[in-house]
């Protein structure tokens, strides 16, 4: 689909794009090789050069370059060409307020292994394993996971960002996390039920008693988060390619699910919310 995205050019919105596809056009190639186009002269010079350029930077592979010129909610459209080398990535904190709170785990989940990371362990590893990423997927990581991160590690995350949460908002799809997970019928097992605030409490159990188990716990829902992306990031590809059909995409098949490597303990689970019956209110978003 990205060869087929011209939005991304200077002074071309979707009705535009429309009108090169209405006219026959269906890649930059074509408008490289000088296809007739219902425009001025002037605005076929300044797309062409675009396309140019768009084919040098596919070709470079450099998918920050087309995620700094499409909207968030078109940048689904990269995903098929730089699905290979994606880090997708979660974090869990104690609190909403990159300023005062501190991120407790990470995980990252690359198509072949996850990786986490904790506060007090490992957790500063985290920042040479990001820097190799060029492309990386998130849900309201925009918002919320990528500047906790920047403000915590003082660093600049240069990678390309697909924020699912605007990729499914796009498609009509609203909610948090966990309940576009329901709506695919993706299943958390013992994990399911946990939210951003129990895993709050999860922490607080894990640094106040040292109950390895509750660690784990909290690991096990935060790998949920990071590898389930995968599947939903090819959901959404799926789903928005479907409103293409005159450009006979392909889908891509779903990936398999590793295995994870921690688990939900359910008595620790239960420990902790009968000690606190009521719940709470921590959102990431």
């Amino acid at each position: 689909m990205l060869e087929r995205t011209f939005c991304h050019l200077k002074g071309i919105g979707n009705t535009t794009e429309a009108k090169i596809w209405n006219s026959g056009i269906s890649s930059w190639s074509d408008i490289v090789k000088g296809a007739d186009m219902p425009f001025s002269d002037a605005k076929i010079s300044e797309l062409e050069k675009g396309c140019s350029e768009s084919l040098e930077r596919l070709k470079g592979r450099d998918p920050r370059w087309f995620a700094d010129r499409l909207p968030a909610s078109d940048q689904w459209r990269m995903y098929s060409h730089f699905q290979d080398n994606i880090a997708y990535i979660d974090i869990e904190t104690t609190g909403t307020d990159a300023h005062s709170c501190d991120i407790t785990t990470i995980a990252l989940w690359n198509g072949r292994e996850v990786k986490t990371y904790v506060q007090g362990r490992n957790l500063h590893d985290f920042e040479d394993e990001i820097a190799k990423y060029p492309m990386i997927v998130s849900f309201n990581g925009k918002c919320f996971d990528v500047p906790f991160i920047e403000k915590y590690f003082g660093i600049k995350i240069n990678a390309a960002h697909i924020d699912l949460r605007f990729v499914f908002r796009s498609l009509g799809i609203t909610g948090g996390l966990k309940g576009i997970e329901q709506y695919f019928g993706i299943d958390r097992g013992d994990a399911a039920g946990l939210d951003g605030y129990f895993a709050v409490l999860l922490w607080n159990e894990y640094e106040m008693s040292g109950n390895e188990k509750a660690l784990e716990t909290l690991l096990a829902y935060n790998v949920l988060d990071s590898v389930n992306l995968e599947n939903l990031m090819i959901l959404a590809y799926n789903l928005h390619i479907e409103r293409f059909p005159q450009h006979d995409l392909k889908p891509i098949t779903a990936a398999a699910v590793p295995g994870n490597p921690f688990n939900a303990h359910i008595s620790v689970v239960d420990s902790i919310r009968r000690r606190y019956p009521s719940g709470g209110s921590f959102r990431k978003f």
